[in-house]
C-alpha cells in the first residue's frame, strides 16, 4: 500500500484515495506530472501502444474538463431554479403592490439573485398615457455600494427576508434617494421614437451599449442614468403594458451577458403579472371602500327620509286630532265662561262652572303645544327675499368652493317678488347643490348663479361649468335610492329633490355637453301655489 508521503498529489484529507487504486488513478495519477513524463518516455520508446495510450489520455482529460464544465453549469442552473422557485412563491402569494415591487427590485440587485448594481422601475400611467419613474434601488457611489455589500455578506437572509427588510427599512429612503432621477423619467406612450417605448412595444429586452453615442438613445436620457451600458426589460402581461425595468452595473461595470438577458427576460413575466394583479387588487379595494362608503351614506339618507316621512305622518295625525278636539273644546270653554259671568258669587253652581272653565283652559294650552309641535314637522313657509337667500348660501359655501378651486358669480335679478318658501330647507338644498362633489371635475371651475322672474315663480339658475356627466347618469343621481357608481358623492341631490318636492318646488338638472350641468329651481310667490 502506498503511504501518504509516497505520492506528491495525495495530501491531507485525501487518505481515502489510498484505499481505492481506481479512484486514485482517475482523480490524481492521470494529471500527475510524473505520469505524463512516463507516458512521454513510453511513447518515444517506439512501442506500438505508445501513441494509443497518449491519445486515450488526451481524450480522457478533454472529457474530464467537459464534465466539470457541465457540472458547474448544472450547479448554476440548479441555483437559478431554486431562486426562481423562491421568487415565484413570493410573487404568487402576494397582492400587496409595495411588497411585489420590493421583491422584484431586490431580486435584481441581490447577490444571490441576478446581482445587478441598480434597478429602476417605471410604471405605466394609463390615465395620463405616460411611462413614469416609480421606484429605484441600488447604490449611487462606490462607498455606499461597499457598505451595502458588506452588510449583505454578514446577513445570510433569503430573498423574501431581504425584500421584507428592504420594504420596512429602506423603501422610503431609496425612493427619496432616486427622486431626482425618477421624476425626470416621464415618457408619453405615444412617443414611439423613444427607446423606452420601442422596448415596451417590442416586448423584448434590449441591451444598450455605448449609450452616449447610440442612435436610438436620447443623450439627455443617457446622461440622466449616468451609465454607458444598461438593460431595458419591458413588463408586459397579457399584451397589457405594465411598465419597464432598467438595470445596470454602474459600480462594478461588469459586462451584461446574453445569459443575464435571458435570465432576466424569464424573470419579467411573473413580475409583470404580479404587478398587474396587485394593482388590480389595489384598485378593487379602493372601489370596495368607495362603494361601502356610498352604501353607508345611502343608508343614512334613506333612514333620514323615512324618519322625516314618519314625523310628517305623526304631525298630520296629531294636527287632525288636535283640531277635531279643539273646536268642541272652544265651544265648551266659551259657554262655561259666559255662564260664569252671569252667575252670582253666592250661587252654589259657581264652583262647578269655575272648575269647567279652568279645565277647559288647561286643555286648550295642551292643544296649543300639540299644534305647535305638529306645525314644526311641516315646512315653515313665509315670504322671503330670494337674492338674500342666494347670497347667504354663497357666503356659507365660499370655503368649500375655494378648496376645490372654484370661482363663482352671482347675477341678482331686480325687483323680484318675495318667494313663499321654508327658508332653512331651501337654503340647505341650495348649499348642497353648490357643494356637491360629482365626478368629472375639470376646467373651467366656475359657478354662475342668476335669479329672475318667470310668470308666478322666481327662478334660481345655477350653471356649474366644472362638472360633466351624461344626462342618463345625472337623472339616476337625482332619483332617490337609485344604484349608481357615483352615488356616494351625490346622495344630497336626491334628498334635496325630495325636500323641495314636498313644498311643491321643482328641481331640474340638465347636462349640457362641453358646458357643464345646469340646475333650475322654481320658487312660488303665492300661497295658493302650495
Amino acid at each position: 500500500m502506498i503511504a501518504l508521503g509516497d505520492c506528491p498529489n495525495i495530501h491531507e484529507g485525501d487518505e481515502d484515495l489510498l484505499e481505492s487504486p481506481r479512484r486514485r488513478i482517475l482523480e490524481k495519477c492521470c494529471d500527475c506530472s510524473n505520469f505524463r513524463r512516463d507516458l512521454e518516455r513510453f511513447q518515444s520508446s517506439g512501442h506500438p501502444l505508445g501513441p494509443v495510450f497518449s491519445l486515450i489520455h488526451d481524450e480522457y482529460r478533454r472529457q474530464k474538463i467537459h464534465i466539470q464544465s457541465l457540472l458547474s453549469f448544472l450547479d448554476s442552473k440548479s441555483l437559478e431554479i431554486r431562486f426562481f422557485h423562491e421568487l415565484g412563491s413570493v410573487l404568487q402569494s402576494s397582492v400587496d403592490l409595495e411588497e411585489v415591487l420590493s421583491v422584484a427590485l431586490t431580486a435584481i440587485t441581490a447577490g444571490r439573485g441576478f446581482g445587478m448594481n441598480r434597478a429602476f422601475l417605471l410604471m405605466t400611467d394609463h390615465k395620463r398615457d405616460h411611462l413614469q419613474g416609480y421606484l429605484a434601488i441600488g447604490p449611487r457611489n462606490f462607498e455606499e455600494a461597499h457598505q451595502v455589500w458588506d452588510e449583505i455578506s454578514h446577513n445570510d437572509m433569503d430573498l423574501q427576508t431581504l425584500a421584507q427588510n428592504f420594504r420596512k427599512n429602506k423603501l422610503s429612503a431609496e425612493r427619496a434617494k432616486f427622486h431626482d432621477i425618477l421624476e425626470q423619467i416621464s415618457v408619453p406612450l405615444s412617443n414611439t421614437t423613444h427607446i423606452l417605448i420601442k422596448a415596451l412595444d417590442g416586448k423584448q429586452p434590449i441591451l444598450i451599449e455605448d449609450a452616449y453615442h447610440h442612435p436610438d438613445v436620447d443623450p439627455d436620457f443617457a446622461r440622466l442614468l449616468g451609465v454607458d451600458t444598461f438593460l431595458l426589460m419591458p413588463l408586459v402581461s397579457r399584451n397589457r403594458r405594465v411598465g419597464m425595468i432598467i438595470a445596470d452595473n454602474c459600480i462594478t461595470h461588469r459586462r451584461i451577458t446574453a445569459e443575464d438577458m435571458h435570465s432576466l427576460e424569464t424573470f419579467t413575466f411573473p413580475v409583470a403579472f404580479a404587478i398587474e394583479r396587485a394593482s388590480l387588487y389595489e384598485r378593487l379595494q379602493e372601489e370596495l371602500n368607495r362603494v361601502t362608503e356610498a352604501h353607508t351614506k345611502l343608508k343614512e339618507q334613506q333612514e333620514l327620509i323615512v324618519r322625516m316621512e314618519k314625523m310628517a305622518l305623526v304631525g298630520r295625525i296629531t294636527s287632525s286630532i288636535a283640531h277635531s278636539i279643539r273646536n268642541p273644546l272652544m265651544v265648551i270653554g266659551g259657554f262655561a265662561r259666559s255662564m260664569l259671568k252671569n252667575t252670582p258669587d253666592g250661587d252654589p253652581k259657581r264652583n262647578f262652572i269655575e272648575s269647567i272653565v279652568g279645565e277647559a283652559r288647561q286643555l286648550e294650552g295642551v292643544l296649543d303645544e300639540i299644534l305647535n309641535y305638529s306645525d314644526s314637522l311641516y315646512p315653515t313657509r313665509d315670504f322671503w327675499d330670494v337674492n338674500q337667500l342666494v347670497e347667504t348660501a354663497l357666503r356659507e359655501s365660499a370655503a368649500a368652493l375655494r378648496t376645490r378651486g372654484y370661482g363663482s358669480t352671482f347675477s341678482a335679478g331686480s325687483e323680484l317678488p318675495l318667494a313663499y318658501i321654508d327658508f332653512k330647507q331651501v337654503s340647505y338644498c341650495l348649499r348642497t347643490i353648490l357643494q356637491c362633489d360629482l365626478n368629472g371635475i375639470g376646467p373651467p371651475r366656475t359657478m354662475d348663479i342668476d335669479t329672475h322672474r318667470e310668470a308666478d315663480t322666481v327662478i334660481i339658475r345655477i350653471r356649474d361649468h366644472g362638472r360633466y356627466l351624461p344626462q342618463e347618469e345625472l337623472d339616476t343621481i337625482m332619483m332617490p335610492f337609485s344604484s349608481t357608481q357615483v352615488m356616494g358623492a351625490s346622495l344630497g341631490l336626491a334628498l334635496c329633490k325630495t325636500i323641495l318636492e314636498k313644498q311643491g318646488i321643482p328641481l331640474n338638472a340638465q347636462s349640457v355637453p362641453e358646458d357643464g350641468i345646469f340646475f333650475t329651481i322654481a320658487l312660488p310667490i303665492r300661497k295658493e301655489d302650495q
